[in-house]
């Protein structure tokens, strides 16, 4: 008979106790003024985030599950302290009476389980890829908050260009009012094409409010992805694939209710020339990006070798396998050892007694234990059935994520080329109104056209940012900055 390897000692059993739990994570707030970068955005969600704690609580559980079904092997220890007295009477002899002392007694024991032939060591074995599951589970939470922030960030750059893109426009629908005002006031033109530089220098200046409100929008989304619900005014940096001229706005979110007046001209077109005067507005410079380096049939292979959530099914399906296992080993016997010691105390003399047996013994509810195998054996086809439906979803999740991603990369060279036409016509139908050769319809409408082709072009970016960054969550794609368990000890 093989005996159990975990037998331990009771001095062993009570160090084990105070074994210290890993340290939890220290929350991060973010500096007034700080400059961040998309790597400093992802460590703060780390830090803080309530579901990547919730995670680590239940990876600290499951850990300690482990030691809980271990311990079956370790000794029972069990004393216990009682009163004896012991009151009598004689036969025949009603009025006399024994009434002795009463004395402490004390019992005291040690019982060991030397074998249950596996039962044990099947629930052991469940709790072990439980602690697997936990820790992929970890893994799924880590990477589901790093690519939330990804997006979040991504969100913040596109609102910042758009942004950029409306106050440009306002400012050329603004000097372009102040030099059709001074045209009409020549009488060079008529007051149609005054009424049109006003309407379209309201529409400008909507635009304006609406892309400052999905800016500040943008920076909620991103303090709440990081949870920093104060957060003061910071600046974020740009990355490989969005690119910026200035990827910094300062707008308070504390004083939202602030209100400003677009009603009047900026000071900075006050003096503007009555010459034709096209600003060009190009937030992203020169915009280059890496191209996706996988097929998609090497994204699918990386999907089901990398999902921490597939693996966790897997390793659930094996604790299943293991649980099934333990309820059909319920009827086997268990055998122990028992060693005990008693002592009692009487008036007139005290008595010490020591015992040792070896126990045998087996009981078990045929019909229970019928019906819990037949239900084990449910759970462990409904976690097969769970690996599945998630496998065949994975591979549909990548290739709509891959046909988005591809469609959007072959759309930006295309998106920008047209931003180059629509600025060229600009600069023409600006001069061919400078000398009279068209009317003010045709320069607005090219003006709009730029704008519409800059914030095209902007949205593609971000929208291939975002399928790419989906693409990468949806095939477990290691990243720079993460979070493992090993770094919190577990």
């Amino acid at each position: 008979m093989k005996f159990n390897k975990y037998f331990i000692v009771p001095i062993m059993i009570i160090s084990f106790a105070f074994v210290p739990a890993a340290s939890a994570l220290e929350e991060r707030q973010i500096e007034d003024g700080a400059s961040l970068s998309l790597k400093d955005c992802i460590e703060i969600s780390l830090s803080n985030s309530p579901l990547v704690k919730r995670t680590i609580y239940n990876l600290r559980t499951a850990k300690n599950n482990i030691s809980l079904a271990k311990s079956a092997f370790t000794p029972t220890i069990g004393v216990g302290a009682g009163i004896n007295q012991n009151l009598s009477s004689t036969t025949g002899t009603p009025h006399r009476s024994s009434n002795t002392k009463s004395l402490p007694t004390v019992n005291a024991y040690i019982s060991e389980m030397l074998w249950n032939f596996g039962k044990t060591n099947a629930t052991i074995r469940m709790q072990k890829f439980n602690k697997i599951a936990a820790e992929y589970e970890f893994n799924y939470s880590v990477l589901t908050t790093i690519f939330d922030v990804k997006l979040k960030y991504y969100g913040v750059l596109a609102a910042k260009s758009l942004l950029d893109i409306e106050k440009a426009n306002v400012q050329m629908n603004e000097r372009n009012y102040i030099r059709t005002q001074a045209y009409f006031d020549e009488g060079i033109r008529s007051k149609i094409d005054l009424v049109n530089a006003e309407a379209y220098l309201s529409d400008a200046k909507i635009a304006l409010v609406q892309a400052e409100n999905n800016y500040k929008q943008a920076l909620v989304a991103l303090n709440n992805s990081m949870y920093v619900p104060y957060a003061p005014e910071y600046e974020i940096s740009n990355t490989e694939t969005f690119n910026l001229k200035n990827p910094y706005v300062p707008i308070s979110l504390t004083q939202i209710g602030n209100y400003r007046d677009l009603d009047d001209v900026p000071a900075e077109v006050q003096d503007a020339t009555l010459t034709a005067s096209v600003d060009k507005t190009e937030v992203l410079e020169d915009y280059e990006f890496t191209k996706y380096p996988y097929t998609f049939e090497e994204s699918v292979d990386l999907a089901m070798k990398n999902r921490p959530d597939l693996k966790a099914l897997n390793a659930s399906v094996d604790a299943m396998k293991q649980y099934l296992l333990a309820v059909k080993r319920q009827y086997y016997p268990n055998l122990s050892a028992n060693l005990g010691y008693g002592l009692n105390n009487s008036e007139h003399f005290a008595t010490n007694s020591m015992s040792l047996s070896l126990d045998l013994s087996s009981s078990v509810n045929i019909f229970q234990h019928v019906k819990e195998v037949d239900n084990a054996k449910i759970q462990v086809e409904y976690a097969q059935n769970e690996v599945k439906l998630l496998s065949e979803n994975l591979y549909f999740d990548v290739q709509e994520a891959y046909i988005a991603m591809i469609q959007l990369e072959k759309q930006i060279p295309l998106l920008e080329t047209k931003v180059r036409q629509t600025l060229e016509n600009l600069e023409l139908a600006d001069g061919r109104y400078e000398v009279g050769l068209s009317d003010y319809i045709e320069l607005q409408d090219a003006r709009v056209n730029y704008n519409n082709a800059q914030n095209s072009y902007v949205q593609t970016i971000y929208k291939y940012n975002v399928a790419r960054a989906t693409l990468e969550q949806f095939i477990a794609l290691e990243q720079d900055t993460t979070l493992k368990a090993k770094d919190l000890g577990l």
